[in-house]
């Protein structure tokens, strides 16, 4: 916005006053021209390359880097991407090949994560991904952490995408992508994950429990009790029992 020049020494209120209504007009032209060229060219986030072909949303949070997605995007020194480099071999040396060092370090993930420990778990999986940067483990692991983390559902979400697209992807990808879209209140995107979910993996109960939440917030009561019924009968955990036992009593199953 153009704004006068205090310190010109303007000589009269009438000079300023013209000055003020001019300045308005070409505020206002300049506003015009903005939201036409927002129009015509969507703004849009940036996004870096972080695997050969794989872009993500560039997002960057307080806290540790190493604790952060893809240590939060930071620049590294020539000293730290040494360190790096050693590390990498180290744990190479030691497990006996690069699946088996990037197996045990997103294990060393999924284990924080297991326990809530969101800041051990990205420090985990940015160790993972040094080691192979285009698994789906890796995607799938920061898209909890952005979500137990730093409440980035949105980003999460975009992550868990991603992780759909990469190699290898675990069995309970789906189901916790369901999951994180019901936290986000959007039932019937997550239906349709879930859906989908417990036709690839029949065997898991979360992805049935979820399935259920799901059918019953898009006001398929019914439904829900089916797959209430269903997970019930997959062994499911002590959370996952609590979370059928709430279900059922909602949707008011027999």
């Amino acid at each position: 916005m153009l704004a006068p020049d205090e310190t010109a020494g303007i000589c009269s209120m009438r000079a300023t006053t013209l000055f003020h209504t001019r300045a308005a007009r070409a505020h206002r032209r300049l506003a015009v021209v903005a939201l036409l060229l927002l129009a015509a060219a969507p703004a849009r986030a940036d996004s870096v390359e972080v695997a050969p072909g794989v872009q993500v949303t560039k997002k960057t949070y307080s806290g540790p880097a190493n604790q952060q997605p893809f240590f939060g995007f930071a620049a590294k020194t020539p000293e730290q991407r040494a360190a790096d480099e050693t590390f990498v071999n180290d744990l190479v040396a030691a497990t006996g090949s690069r699946q088996k060092a990037f197996d045990e370090a997103s294990l060393r993930g999924w284990r924080a994560l297991s326990k809530g420990n969101a800041s051990e778990a990205a420090l985990r999986f940015n160790q993972a991904y040094l080691l192979a940067p285009e698994e789906s483990a890796i995607y799938h692991g920061f898209a909890i952490v952005a979500m137990m983390r730093f409440n980035d559902i949105d980003y999460a979400d975009e992550l868990f995408k991603r992780a759909r697209r990469q190699p290898h992807p675990l069995k309970p990808l789906l189901s916790d992508h369901g999951r994180a879209l019901l936290i986000a209140k959007r039932p019937q995107e997550a239906r349709v994950v879930l859906e989908q979910a417990v036709a690839e993996a029949p065997e898991l109960a979360d992805a049935w429990s979820n399935l259920g939440f799901a059918r019953l917030q898009s006001g398929d009561a019914t439904g829900a009790c089916a797959a209430a019924d269903e997970a019930a009968t997959r062994k499911p955990s002590t959370t996952v029992a609590s979370d059928l036992a709430q279900l059922r009593r909602t949707a008011a199953c027999k």
